[in-house]
Parts: structure tokens; C-alpha cells; sequence
């Protein structure tokens, strides 16, 4: 066998028995002088038993169904994950046994890349699946009342009106739903086992064949295993007459073996609030001494487990009451969860470094000043110096034009600038021909106009073609990005046929709904086409990628 270095180096995140493995299975691997080395790990059967699409909005959607291919691998079963809007009803005919996992967002839409799919599935001419074993895994957030997780619903009820029969009773999670999700998947994944046994491969790593210390994280880091990133700068971006606060935050990501792509969201694992700790201690006369079971972690102190595991949120309005025990107060509570920012970088203008844009939450409950946990974290709780745990989180679906001659057309207002921040910045070292146009607004120009000097600097230089900007409280009648649109829309249809892409960033309840309502009367006005025709111009346009949302 030919001789390599070490792949997995001394300062990964391995054990010395993970690594060695690691080692000699890459260097296995790579030599291909002696296939009989690689044993289990030789090349599966190209037929795939278990199909699994997901429809994915910020990369939820799209982590479960890549544990469901890792988990499927452990059983013999070899699975096909596949992107939604890859999708054709012909996959599903193929007539192998599907999980649907996907998320709604807004009030109870599909995610941008399952939209497609899943007009073809709900035409009143749409194939008929007859027999096809299924099951859906659906993601919400409970908070939406009616409409949660109501992407999942359609689904299920579309795919057993087509015929096809349910696997498994679909699995309807909260924000919170790593460990009931995975315990649905093992069931369903036992199922497939004893429908389609003929279809599994002997030759795919079982879990017998791969060490236990290994399996659960193969390589990197994880919304379950984080970084401890260095903090290297907390930069306030308005003025301090502002009603806002939005910090521009920068991690060192040195020694990590992270990378990402701009486009690409980081993750972030809070610390909660010491005085709202103590609040709730002194509300429930108890020490934060005392000892608590939480799960996968152990026994914990009360302070401890309140600080870096559970969420508060159910406790900013409602404290507990004098004689609460320890077990009775962390009981209910949900466990903390990393948050996710866009990235506001380009890794080839900050090599080693990642930046966000982040606006500190602060609010008023009960006459009392309160925050969101991972936002005031950042603004004003974690030193410089000082650590943070985050893991890059891959966005497939906003990217940069694969030719760098396309012009972009990007709409982010408030915080929303931060990946056209990052597009920007690697869009100017690359040199990429392709014209730039942004639309930003806030609150007031004098106070909130974030990345002034920068964003001023590129229009001087010509890397920004254009900058159109909507401060709302700078006039007696409030301006947003779609009016500016609308002003321009003669510009903008020229640049949209001339094949620019279309990019958006921002609320999703409000200011993307009205950006897309906006864009189709431009293309239905600007083009001379009925609702329906501008309608199948936008769907093209995203089945073409040329039109991209990062939305939350």
C-alpha cells in the first residue's frame, strides 16, 4: 500500500483510537493498490431502497435527512437523499420506500425548493403512486398556531390521496426536535428493514463495521458538537441615537478546520442571562446549588443547567412561584439550542475569520427589561477574548452566480444585509465582472445605515453598480425596499431579462412576502403578461436559481 501522511491531524477534535481509525481508513481509501484493505467500505449496489427528500428552508430539513442517510448505512440500507427541487414524481415512481422530511415557514408555506416539487405532486392530473411505502417528518414551530408544520401536513395527505400507503403516522416536531425525531427515524428505518430486505447491500458499512466512538460524529463539528471560536470584535453599526442595535461581530476560526461558503449561515450556542438567573432563583428561594438530571448531560448543578442548557424563554413572563423545587422548575423547559446568522464575510477577504450582523433583541415584560438569549449573548455578555461555541451551517440554496459575468440584484434590508455583505466582499476579490445592484433600508439614514462607508466606498469605485437605499422615518410617509423597486421596475425587468439574479434576505412574515408580491407585478406590468404567464416567469426563474431567498 502506498504510504500517505497523516489526513486527520493531532489537533483535530478525535480521540487517539478515533483518529488512528480514521487514518487508516482514509489512507485505505485514497492508495486503491489493494481494494481488499477497504473490506465493508468497497463501493454499495447503485439501486437505491430508500428515497429521502427534503424540503429545507434554513438547513433543518436538509441536516435530518442526511442523518437519515447516515443512520439508513448502519442497517444496511442504502439510501438516495435528494434535494426537492431535484425531484421529479418520477423518483417516487420508482416505487422504493420514501421519507418526506421538510419545514414550513411563514404562515404554513412550503420551502422555496419544495414549491416545485410539490405542484407536481398536487395537479389534478398528477401520477397516481399506488402501493409506495412512505412516511413524512414534519418541522414547525409551535408558535404559529394553525399552521404548524402544515407543509408536512399536505404532504401526507396529498401522497395517500395519490395511493400511496403510510409507512409510519407522520411525526409533527417542534423547534425542539432532535431527540423525538430521531427516535421516529429508527422506528421507520426498522420498517423498511422488513418490507424491502432483497434491496439492502451487504457490502454498505454496517454498524458493526465502523467503531461506536466513531459513528456518531465521523468528522467536524456539528449543531451537537461546536467550536469554541475565539471573539475578536463587537462593533456597534448605529448611532447611538438609534431605537436599534445591531453589532458587527467577528469569530477567529483558526485551528477549526471549519470552512464555509458565503451564502452560509453559523451557528451559535448562547449562554442565558446571570441576572435573570438570579431573578429566578430569588422567585423560587432557591439556591442554584441544588442537583438536576438533564438529558445527555447528567447530573448538573440547578445554575449550571439554567445557564448553558435550557431554554428560559417560557420564563421571561412568568416566574416561577416560592417553593418551586429544582426538579419541578427545569421539568418543562426545553433544551438550549444554537441560533443561526447569516454570515456577513467572505473567507477569501477574511481568511480565518467569520462575521455577522446581528440586532440585540431587547424588550419590555412585565415593567422589566428583557432580551433574546443569543443575541444580548453576543451584544453585550461575551468578553473579547473569550469563546463562543458555533458550527457553519451549509446553505445550498443561496449562492453566488456560478458565472461570475451574471448581475445580482440583492434586497436586504436591516440585518438582511449581511449576506450581500459577504457576496460583495467575494464578488470584489474575485473580480467578477457581473454587475451589482443592492437595495437596503431602515429606520433613518443618520442613524441606521449599516456599512455606510463601505457600501459608499464600493459605489465609488463602481463593484456596486447601484445602491438604492429606503429609510422609512426620513419623511412623513414610509418608504420600504419594494417602493424603491417599483420606482425602478423599467431598470429592473431590463437587468431580470439580461439574466441577473434575484436575491432576497430578511423577515419572512413581512418584508419578503411584500418583496415577492412586488417582483411578479414588475414582471407582470414591465413584461405585458397575465398573472398566470408572470407567475410561471417567477417559477422559472427559481428552478433556474436565479432566484434565491435567506429569509427567517
Amino acid at each position: 500500500m502506498a504510504s500517505f501522511p497523516l489526513l486527520i491531524p493531532d489537533n483535530a477534535p478525535f480521540t487517539t483510537e478515533q483518529r488512528a481509525w480514521l487514518n487508516g481508513f482514509l489512507s485505505a481509501w485514497l492508495s486503491k493498490e489493494n481494494p481488499q484493505t477497504l473490506g465493508s467500505f468497497s463501493s454499495p449496489a447503485t439501486t437505491p431502497p430508500l428515497l429521502v427528500l427534503f424540503g429545507s428552508q434554513s438547513g433543518n430539513a436538509e441536516g435530518l435527512a442526511k442523518k437519515i442517510g447516515k443512520l439508513a448505512k448502519t442497517k444496511n440500507i442504502q439510501p438516495r437523499i435528494l434535494n426537492m427541487e431535484a425531484a421529479s414524481v418520477g423518483d417516487l415512481q420508482k416505487g422504493h420506500p420514501t421519507v418526506i422530511v421538510t419545514s414550513t415557514w411563514g404562515e404554513g408555506e412550503m420551502p422555496d425548493n419544495a414549491k416545485t416539487f410539490w405542484e407536481s405532486i398536487q395537479q389534478e392530473n398528477a401520477a397516481r403512486l399506488e402501493g409506495l411505502p412512505y412516511a413524512v417528518l414534519a418541522l414547525g414551530d409551535k408558535n404559529y398556531g394553525d399552521t404548524f408544520c402544515y407543509a408536512g401536513r399536505q404532504f401526507d395527505e396529498q401522497l395517500e390521496k395519490l395511493g400511496a400507503n403510510r409507512l409510519h403516522p407522520r411525526i409533527e416536531c417542534d423547534v425542539d426536535f432532535e431527540t423525538m425525531a430521531l427516535e421516529w427515524i429508527d422506528v421507520v428505518l426498522g420498517k423498511v428493514e422488513k418490507i424491502e430486505p432483497n434491496l439492502t447491500h451487504s457490502n454498505t458499512p454496517s454498524a458493526e463495521s465502523i467503531p461506536s466512538s466513531v459513528l456518531p460524529e465521523i468528522i467536524g463539528y456539528s449543531s451537537k458538537r461546536h467550536f469554541p471560536a475565539p471573539f475578536l470584535k463587537n462593533q456597534p453599526l448605529n448611532a447611538a441615537s438609534s431605537a436599534k442595535d445591531v453589532r458587527h461581530l467577528e469569530f477567529s476560526l483558526e485551528g477549526s478546520g471549519l470552512h464555509y461558503e458565503v451564502g452560509d449561515a453559523l451557528g451559535v450556542m448562547p449562554e442565558n442571562s446571570s441576572p435573570f438567573i438570579s431573578e429566578i432563583l430569588e422567585a423560587a428561594a432557591l439556591t442554584g446549588e441544588e442537583k438536576v438530571e438533564i438529558d445527555e448531560k447528567g447530573t448538573l448543578s440547578l445554575r449550571e443547567a439554567l445557564t448553558s442548557h435550557l431554554e428560559l424563554r417560557s420564563l421571561l413572563t412568568t416566574l416561577p412561584s416560592p417553593g418551586t423545587s429544582a426538579a419541578q422548575l427545569v421539568e418543562n423547559l426545553k433544551p438550549l439550542k444554537p441560533r443561526l446568522y447569516s454570515i456577513s464575510s467572505s473567507p477569501k477577504a477574511h481568511p480565518g475569520e467569520v462575521h455577522l450582523t446581528v440586532g440585540a433583541v431587547r424588550f419590555e415584560s412585565g415593567g422589566k427589561a428583557r432580551g433574546g438569549a443569543c443575541s444580548t449573548f453576543l451584544a453585550d455578555r461575551l468578553p473579547l477574548g473569550k469563546t463562543a461555541g458555533v458550527f457553519i451551517q451549509t446553505s445550498h440554496g443561496f449562492r453566488l452566480p456560478t458565472d461570475p459575468t451574471r448581475s445580482m440584484i440583492m434586497v436586504g434590508p436591516g440585518t438582511g444585509i449581511a449576506p450581500f455583505r459577504a457576496f460583495l466582499e467575494e464578488r470584489e476579490v474575485i473580480a467578477a465582472p457581473g454587475k451589482n445592484w443592492l437595495f437596503f433600508g431602515d429606520q433613518k439614514s443618520a442613524t441606521d445605515f449599516l456599512y455606510r462607508d463601505q457600501l459608499e466606498g464600493w459605489v465609488k469605485t463602481g463593484h456596486l453598480t447601484r445602491l438604492d437605499t429606503a429609510f422609512s422615518r426620513d419623511q412623513s410617509e414610509k418608504i420600504y425596499v419594494q417602493d424603491r423597486m417599483r420606482e425602478n421596475a423599467s431598470l429592473l425587468w431590463n437587468w431580470l431579462q439580461e439574466g441577473a439574479y434575484f436575491y432576497v434576505c430578511g423577515d419572512a412574515q413581512r418584508m419578503a412576502k411584500d418583496v415577492d408580491e412586488t417582483l411578479l407585478r414588475i414582471i407582470l406590468e414591465q413584461g405585458s403578461m397575465s398573472e398566470e404567464e408572470a407567475k410561471t416567469w417567477v417559477s422559472t426563474l427559481k428552478k433556474e436559481k436565479r432566484y434565491q431567498r435567506d429569509i427567517y
